[in-house]
């Protein structure tokens, strides 16, 4: 029986928190261990995982990396076969959402795989129109030779929920240091080793954000740092800006069949924000450092 754990990052992780460790006690999947990883919480973050017997590694906030965080709870989780990554902002759809997502790993060929993301009760027509396009109602299993129809969408991954055979996990490397998307560097690094990548729709968390202009240009910024430090991604699956404007002309179809005409400035001011920090991202290298802290929401990244 393959042995299951459970990483979830914390900082601050707020009312949600008991929601989503509330989800995952009702799991049917054999769960056999469950970590938290903390960046110094100032809440009771510490104290709710401890009362759900979670084991929780204290670490310094300065010293968080997306990459190489998870890496920490893969090498302190050293007798599993499959890691589940959840972020604290989730909440399981049902009891059998870890069951469904894992369950795809019968199949050897598959190294990774990541679930359907539902938006929150109360989130905006934009958020849930994002959700859509990125987490539709099929499940797909990619594989390297995809790239030449789905282009960079082939290492798409999101570790608000995602699962990782560990023995194809190390033989990628395991996750790096990166600004962000450590998750789409993995299963580049994993296609390319001939893993294939699998979409499971019917394993659902909810999930999703009404982000500020300002979050979306510090977002954006820092994607386009890391598909500018990881250029070999492009290179090897192609340019995201296609795929960005793809999402801006079915956003716009979206909001007009659900007869929302009057939130299209706002959109089109959202998606304005988010090319102005990708493309500042993919300069990086030429801004000074104090800017690139304004402008990241990882201000940490750049010492």
């Amino acid at each position: 029986m393959l042995q299951i754990g459970i990483i979830i990052p914390t900082l601050n992780a707020g009312s949600r928190f008991i929601r989503l460790l509330d989800s995952i006690t009702k799991q049917q999947a054999n769960i056999t261990r469950k970590l938290i990883i903390d960046s110094g919480s100032s809440d009771n973050t510490v104290g709710i995982a401890k009362t759900y017997q979670y084991e929780v590694i204290p670490i310094n906030q300065a010293k968080f990396n997306h990459g190489k965080t998870r890496q920490l709870g893969i090498d302190y989780l050293a007798d599993i076969d499959i890691a589940v990554f959840l972020t604290q902002d989730v909440i399981l759809y049902d009891e059998n959402s870890i069951g469904k997502l894992i369950a795809a790993f019968k199949d050897l060929s598959i190294g990774a795989a990541y679930g359907r993301q539902l938006p929150h009760k109360g989130a905006s027509l934009l958020a849930a129109q994002v959700r859509l396009f990125n987490y539709p109602p099929n499940s797909q299993y990619k594989s390297y030779a995809d790239k030449t129809k789905l282009g960079i969408k082939t290492a798409f991954m999101s570790d608000s929920f995602a699962a990782y055979r560990i023995t194809s996990l190390q033989a990628a490397g395991g996750f790096p240091h990166v600004i962000v998307n450590e998750d789409m560097y993995v299963a580049a690094k994993m296609l390319k080793q001939g893993d294939k990548i699998a979409y499971i729709a019917e394993a659902c968390v909810y999930h999703s954000h009404d982000y500020t202009l300002r979050q979306e240009v510090q977002r954006y910024f820092d994607i386009g740092v890391f598909q500018q430090q990881e250029a070999w991604i492009r290179a090897e699956f192609g340019e995201a800006e296609g795929e960005g404007l793809r999402l801006v002309k079915e956003q716009l179809n979206y909001l007009v069949n659900n007869n929302h005409i009057s939130s299209i400035p706002k959109a089109m001011l959202l998606n304005v924000a988010k090319l102005i920090g990708y493309r500042l991202g993919m300069h990086e290298k030429y801004l000074p450092r104090r800017l690139k802290k304004v402008l990241s929401g990882q201000s940490y990244f750049f010492k």
